[in-house]
C-alpha cells in the first residue's frame, strides 16, 4: 500500500464541529453523512449523486479504496491535502481536485487549518461519457466561488420553497462548473491529440521527449503546459492513463495480469504490480478480486 501517516483503508472520520450540508439524488445509497440530505431528483439527470459544502479541520479524514463515482472538490477556505498520483498535495484557496473513478480516492483536514470545499459526486455508468477525460485536470488553479454559490443557492432552495424551475437552475449551473473544469476549452489542440494518441497505443515507449517531439513542443515547454492544464508532469500523464486503462481491463477482462501489464506499456509484470498499487491502492490481482465481488 502507499506509505502515509495511517493505513489507506475504507475510512469516513468528520472531526468534531464539522459542518456539513448538502443534497443528494434520488435512489442514492443511503449513507449516515447524507441521510440527512433533502433529495433532489433534478440531480439524477446528470448522474450526480450528491453535492454539499463541508466546514472541517483535522482530524477529518475520506479514503475510498473501491471508489466507483468520480469526485469533484473545490476549495473555497483554508485547505486541505487530496491524495493524487500516489502522493498527498495540498489543496487550497481557488484550487480544485478531480478524483476519477476507479481509482484510490483520498482526502484529509490538516491540523490547525479550518478547510471549507464544496463537492460534487458523480455515479459513472459505463455506457456514460466519463466527466474525467484523457485531458481533465486532477488538481489545478480554479476559482470554485461560482460553484460554491450554486451549490448553496441549491441546498437553499431544496430545503424550503423546493421551486422545480429555481431548482432545475442550480443544478444546471453545478454541472456546467464542473464542466468548466473537466474540459477546459482546448487551446491547443496538439496537446489534446496528444494524449488521445498516448491513450491508443499505451504499449509503446513514450518518453518526454517522444511526448515533446510528437506534440511539436521542447521538453520543457511540454512540462510548463501540462503542469499548468493538468496538474502533472508528461511523464506523470502517461502513467495515469496506463494505470487508468489497466483497472479497465482487470475489471472487465480475464486477462493476466502479465498480459495487461504488457497491453499498457510495461514489459516486467512486477514494475506494473508496484506502479499499480502505488496509483492505484491494491496490487492488481487484488484489484481485480475486489472488482468481482461488488
Amino acid at each position: 500500500m502507499i506509505k502515509s501517516e495511517q493505513p489507506l483503508t475504507d475510512v469516513t472520520v468528520h472531526a468534531p464541529g464539522t459542518t456539513t450540508q448538502g443534497v443528494k439524488g434520488s435512489g442514492v445509497e443511503s449513507r449516515p453523512w447524507i441521510a440527512d440530505f433533502p433529495v433532489c431528483p433534478a440531480l439524477n439527470q446528470y448522474q450526480i449523486v450528491h453535492v454539499g459544502i463541508m466546514r472541517t479541520t483535522a482530524p477529518t479524514r475520506i479514503v475510498r479504496t473501491k471508489q466507483t463515482t468520480t469526485y469533484f472538490l473545490a476549495c473555497q477556505h483554508g485547505k486541505g491535502k487530496v491524495l493524487v498520483d500516489g502522493k498527498w498535495r495540498v489543496c487550497g484557496a481557488r484550487s480544485a481536485s478531480l478524483l476519477p473513478a476507479h481509482t484510490l480516492n483520498a482526502f484529509r483536514a490538516l491540523p490547525g487549518v479550518r478547510w471549507e470545499f464544496c463537492w460534487v459526486c458523480y455515479q459513472q455508468p459505463l455506457e456514460q461519457r466519463p466527466i474525467a477525460d484523457t485531458t481533465s485536470p486532477v488538481l489545478t488553479r480554479f476559482d470554485g466561488l461560482p460553484l460554491h454559490s450554486a451549490v448553496a443557492g441549491l441546498i437553499h432552495e431544496c430545503s424550503r420553497a423546493c421551486e422545480p424551475t429555481l431548482i432545475q437552475h442550480w443544478v444546471d449551473l453545478i454541472h456546467a462548473y464542473v464542466l468548466r473544469f473537466a474540459r477546459p476549452l482546448r487551446h491547443d489542440d496538439a496537446l489534446h491529440l496528444l494524449w488521445e494518441r498516448v491513450a491508443a497505443h499505451l504499449a509503446e515507449d513514450w518518453t518526454l521527449a517522444r511526448l515533446a517531439h510528437e506534440a511539436g513542443y521542447s521538453n520543457e515547454h511540454l512540462r510548463r503546459l501540462c503542469r499548468r492544464q493538468l496538474g502533472r508532469s508528461p511523464v506523470h500523464q502517461v502513467t495515469y492513463l496506463r494505470m487508468r486503462r489497466a483497472a479497465q481491463l482487470l475489471s472487465t477482462t480475464s486477462h493476466t495480469v502479465e498480459a495487461i501489464a504488457q497491453d499498457v506499456g510495461y514489459q516486467n509484470p512486477f514494475v506494473f504490480s508496484n506502479a499499480f498499487t502505488k496509483w492505484i491502492g491494491w496490487r492488481p490481482s487484488e484489484y481485480r478480486k475486489k472488482k468481482l465481488s461488488e
